[in-house]
């Protein structure tokens, strides 16, 4: 049996979901230690993805989420602190075609299939991205 792409990697490649990002800014008691570990472990690649940016950017406009600092520079302080950006592509919009109905969301769904497709694994604390499987840590 083959291993899915995420499982192949020989140096660990994390992509986070917004809440994880989020909760790493801010330092919340929301990360267990496990989370921290990952953050905090210099031999991991930490990617963030336009879909983040575009959540955060979308919910701060509808008042859904207080942030404050201009999405601009949230997404600025992710880079400047070793964050790499993952930008969305056809590929990865196709693979959302596939993946099971499991959950509704929009931006979790393309999340999903871009920790697929790049070989990434997804750390998220919603059991209902949690449910696809392996490319997606269980924390």
């Amino acid at each position: 049996m083959k291993l899915p792409l995420c499982l192949q990697v020989q140096m660990m490649k994390y992509l986070l979901d917004t809440h994880i990002l989020l909760w790493a800014a801010s330092d919340s008691p929301k990360l267990n230690l496990a989370i921290r570990q990952i953050l905090e472990n210099k031999n991991n690649e930490l990617y963030f993805s336009v879909v983040n940016i575009w959540e955060i950017a979308i919910k701060k406009s509808i008042g859904k989420l207080h942030l404050p600092i201009p999405t601009s520079a949230f997404r600025r302080l992710l880079l400047e602190n070793g964050y790499r950006e993952l930008a969305i592509t056809g590929t990865h919009a196709m693979a959302t075609e596939t993946l099971p109905f499991i959950h509704n969301d929009p931006f979790d769904r393309m999340l999903i299939a871009q920790a697929q497709q790049e070989g990434l694994l997804l750390l998220s604390a919603d059991s209902k991205v949690q449910a696809y499987g392996d490319c997606v840590a269980k924390i």
